[in-house]
Parts: structure tokens; sequence; C-alpha cells
């Protein structure tokens, strides 16, 4: 992955989420000049640790750059932890905009998760890994956005990140059965008479496609609980939001897909950026302050 030439943490950041998680990128050049940097950080930081199973060998090593996390937000990191770009942005965000550490350490917790092949014991299970990472990360944004946003705010964020979360497992789930992992919960596999083996085998049969159905539609109600949780957000929080306007079109080209093991070309490029655009539009109108 090129870098192109760069003097501060922050133009590192927006780099890492430009490469990475180019939603959230176009989605932070929504908020205003002075608060993009705080959000860089906060999604450069997400990319870091949602990235650590695809760059280790064992969930050992995946532990250990966890626990370094937590150690640097916590201040008891070993060395220059500032040295590190992402740290040392996301660091002072967290001073500039006293953002909860608990929210970081409740993310990393969560984050774990993902460095076994464990299978997600219930649908329960699946909402809150996605509530401590997505809605978290959504609710931390609206924090750096509008520090007095208040509980209407944090009901947007809870539905919108597992609408968000839970269509990007969706679109990963191949990715995702080939190594193993299993995000897909137990009870709902097993209420249509499945395994975690079999969620991960590779062949496709009607049970599965119920599941992922069931699925679909767990995202679609936590998007119009959102939407309508939105009427309660300032204006000044919405970028925070705009990545949950493509959740809509992610699941209609999931539930044309015949095979869930071949996955789903993502959308063009230019496509999404459309959508985020008239998205920031969508918003506003459910938005309560114009």
């Amino acid at each position: 992955m090129s870098r192109p030439s760069l003097t501060t943490p922050t133009e590192y950041c927006a780099a890492l989420v430009r490469d990475l998680d180019r939603d959230r990128y176009v989605a932070d050049l929504f908020a205003p000049a002075e608060r993009r940097g705080a959000l860089f950080a906060l999604h450069a930081f997400n990319a870091e640790v949602a990235r650590v199973r695809e760059a280790i060998t064992n969930p050992l090593a995946g532990e250990v750059r966890l626990q370094w996390w937590r150690e640097a937000l916590a201040g008891n990191g070993q060395g220059d932890v500032r040295a590190n770009p992402v740290a040392a942005a996301l660091l002072e965000a967290i001073d500039t905009h006293r953002l909860p550490r608990a929210s970081f350490e409740a993310l990393l917790e969560a984050r774990q998760f993902d460095l076994y092949d464990d299978a997600m014991p219930t649908v329960n299970d699946l909402e809150g890994y996605a509530g401590e990472t997505s809605s978290a990360l959504i609710r931390l944004a609206t924090l750096v956005l509008a520090p007095e946003a208040g509980a209407a705010s944090a009901e947007a964020a809870g539905h919108a990140g597992v609408a968000y979360a839970v269509t990007g497992l969706l679109r990963a789930f191949p990715v995702h059965a080939r190594r193993g992992q299993c995000y897909l919960p137990l009870d709902l596999l097993a209420a249509h008479g499945l395994t975690r083996e079999d969620a991960v085998s590779g062949v496709a049969s009607p049970a599965l496609g119920e599941v992922l159905a069931a699925l679909r539609a767990l995202a679609r109600r936590h998007h119009q609980a959102a939407m309508t949780a939105l009427a309660g957000v300032s204006a000044a929080e919405l970028p925070a939001f705009l990545p949950l306007t493509l959740v809509p079109g992610d699941l209609d080209r999931l539930e044309r897909s015949h095979d869930p093991f071949a996955g789903v070309p993502p959308a063009p490029a230019f496509l999404r950026l459309w959508r985020l655009w008239r998205g920031a539009g969508t918003l506003a109108k459910a938005a309560k302050a114009l």
C-alpha cells in the first residue's frame, strides 16, 4: 500500500482511512475541517484494530497487538507511544474532545473475538459485538462533532452501528468462511438445522440462505430504527451517520446473490460516492435541526 510523503500524524491517518475504509473517509470529508483530524484518527485506529487478524499468524500475536493499544490508551505504553502516528493522533483527539476511554477499551475487548474461530453464540451476542465496535465508533464520532450530543444521538448510533456492522459482516461472509471464521449466530443456525461447520463449509443450501436472509432482515430493522431516531439528532452530528445510507443498497445487492460463498462484487466507487452524497440530504431530512 503506497503512501504519499506525510508530515503529520493527521495526514498519515487520513491516508490510512482513505486506503482501508473509503466509506468513512468520504463521510469524514462532510465534517467541518477543524473536526476532520479527530475523525480520521478515530477511524484510522478502527482500521488498525479491525485488520489485526489479517496481519497475524496466531491469536496470541493478535492479543499482544490489542494489549499494546490498551496500554497506549491507558498511558502505560512501553517506549514512545506517540511515535506511532495513529496513536499520536488518537491520543490528541481523546484529550481534545474528552472522549471516554472506556469506549475504546470495550471496542478492543470486542475485537478479541476476531482473533479466534469460535462461532458467534447468539443473535444478541452479534448485536452486542456490533454495538461495542461499530455503534461505539459512531457515538465517538458524534462527540467529536457535537460535544453536547445527547440520548437521541446515542440511540441512533446504537441502531446505526448494528445495521452497518451486520451488513458489513454479510458482505465479508465468503472471506470469513474461507478462513474458518463464523459470525453467523449459533442459535440462528440451530433454528434452521445447521451447525458452525455448515456455515463455513463452502456449500450453499436453502437453510443457509434463510439464515442470511434473517440477518439481512435484522440489519434492515436496525437501519429503520436508526433513521427514526435521527429525528432527535442535530445536523452537526450527521457526518457520523453518513455510512448508514449505504446499508439498503448493500443489502439489496446481497439479496440478489444466489451463492453466498461466491461473494457480491462491490458497487463501483463512483456509485458509492454518489450514494453518500445523496445520503447526506436524506439524513438532513430525517434530522430535526437543519
